[in-house]
């Protein structure tokens, strides 16, 4: 196999925008693949500000039947102490990402949607569609959709709703980005939510919009893709769920590149 057959993303640079925490695992994936991965969060995950919400629903989980943890980061700052995690409590995940970090933590057999990777496809599980009766309590970032509560509260479950971090925009500023854009030094970049992709624009310039705008921008969701194209993108991949949609959606594209070479102006 030549070196460049086991290495398909061989010096392609890939900006990878989620939190630093959970930008490890796909660097590491697109270094393997020969590509160079740009680290740039475009959002900055904090503690809440008002804890005391949270240790209330860490005294209160043996009265809960289901817990929703919305993503990674709801499972970092919202888990508490895994060693008290009542063996009764059943823990739903809305992707792999989010059920390997419980995995991680000790909470396994975490259930996950069958069709898509969002509140809709949790929605569809079995347990929640017949959640009548069901207490609830949906670990989550401040400010996130209030979607999945209110559903489950029509189909007649009790839903606690516990903020367990914050996200902010970055306060760093994007000078080191838009250099790597001018240096030619950015192929590809993945956008893993709405909130990140606006974040990302705010701190932009024209200048780095513009890049941006020039740029395929690879997103997990139809919803990210939808806000991508609404500020102009112009190239917009929506990829399968996870790490493997992202990681299999750049290898076909940059497959497809070296097979039809864009014309250079």
């Amino acid at each position: 196999m030549s070196q460049t057959q086991a290495r398909p993303l061989s010096d392609l640079g890939v900006v990878i925008t989620r939190p630093a925490r959970q930008a490890a695992g796909l660097a590491q994936q697109i270094a393997v693949l020969g590509g160079r991965p740009i680290v740039f969060p475009a959002i900055a995950i904090l503690p809440p500000a008002d804890r005391a919400p949270l240790e209330r629903v860490h005294r209160e989980l043996a009265d809960f039947d289901f817990a929703v943890f919305v993503s990674a980061n709801a499972v970092e700052y919202g888990v508490g102490d895994p060693a008290a995690w009542p063996k009764h409590l059943v823990a739903f995940a809305p992707g792999p990402g989010t059920a390997a970090a419980l995995a991680a933590v000790g909470i396994t057999h975490a259930r996950i949607p069958a069709t898509t990777m969002d509140s809709e496809g949790l929605l569809a599980l079995p347990e929640f569609v017949a959640a009548s009766g069901k207490r609830v309590v949906i670990f989550r970032g401040g400010g996130g959709r209030d979607a999945l509560r209110d559903a489950l509260v029509s189909r007649g479950a009790t839903v606690v709703q516990v903020d367990c971090y914050r996200r902010s925009r970055p306060e760093t500023g994007a000078a080191g980005l838009v250099e790597a854009w001018r240096e030619h030094r950015v192929d590809a970049i993945t956008i893993t939510s709405s909130e990140g992709l606006d974040n990302l624009w705010a701190i932009l310039d024209a200048e780095g919009r513009a890049f941006l705008a020039a740029t395929a921008t690879f997103v997990p969701h139809p919803r990210i893709g939808e806000r991508a194209r609404a500020l102009g993108l112009a190239q917009v991949i929506v990829t399968p769920p996870a790490d493997a949609g992202l990681i299999a959606s750049l290898l076909k594209y940059f497959a497809a590149r070296k097979t039809n070479p864009v014309p250079q102006s």
